[in-house]
């Protein structure tokens, strides 16, 4: 599934098929508790569905960033998006295909902000879980932990209160206006929750 949709985002750029590479194996590695095939293919769906009103080009330089912009995941923020942005180079030169829009856009993933309304699709898709029901959110919780079970509990409670405070003080938490009508309302209530679990 990853590399047919990598197919066809390469294709309607005028690339060559054929170039996903280690794509799939990457997103199977066993640390993966989140950030694995499941978590890419979601980001793929949500902001293809957010970008409903762009040109096929960037449609496509948006599908194949949010394929690619955990394809290298260590636990070590900022080199894991530096090292996929590599990654996504090597590939798409490969192909035949300008890499650096795409490259530019899991480069942004770093500090998940956004210059550009193309850019705050991608991040509003990467955050989306966030927006989910209850026990979805619940279940997205559970998988991130899986990837931090290596932190004692007491540092986990505060590195994760304080990346979740960030997010919840964020007005509004999702750039564009269509990311906000779908997941903002519920974002902020499951953000609340579990700011609250961790207090207890």
């Amino acid at each position: 599934m990853l590399e047919a949709l990598w197919d066809k985002a390469v294709q309607a750029l005028g690339g060559r098929p054929g170039t996903a590479g280690d794509l799939a194996a990457r997103y199977a590695e066993p640390h993966r508790g989140y950030h694995n095939a499941a978590h890419a293919l979601a980001v793929t769906r949500d902001v293809t569905a957010l970008a409903a009103h762009r040109s096929p080009e960037e449609q496509a330089v948006l599908a194949l960033a949010a394929l690619a912009h955990d394809v290298v995941y260590a636990g070590r923020p900022g080199e894991d998006e530096r090292d996929s942005a590599a990654w996504v180079r090597t590939r798409l030169a490969e192909a035949g295909v300008d890499p650096a829009p795409v490259a530019d856009l899991v480069l942004a993933t770093i500090d998940h902000t956004a210059d550009d309304d193309l850019t705050a699709l991608l991040m509003d898709a990467d955050l989306a879980v966030l927006g989910a029901d209850p026990d979805a959110y619940e279940r997205y919780r559970q998988a991130v932990r899986r990837e931090y079970a290596h932190v004692p509990e007491d540092a986990w409670r505060v590195g994760r209160a304080q990346v979740l405070r960030a997010l919840y003080d964020r007005d509004p938490l999702y750039r564009s206006p269509q990311a906000r009508d779908r997941w903002e309302a519920q974002a902020k209530r499951n953000l609340a929750a579990e700011l609250e679990s961790l207090r207890s």
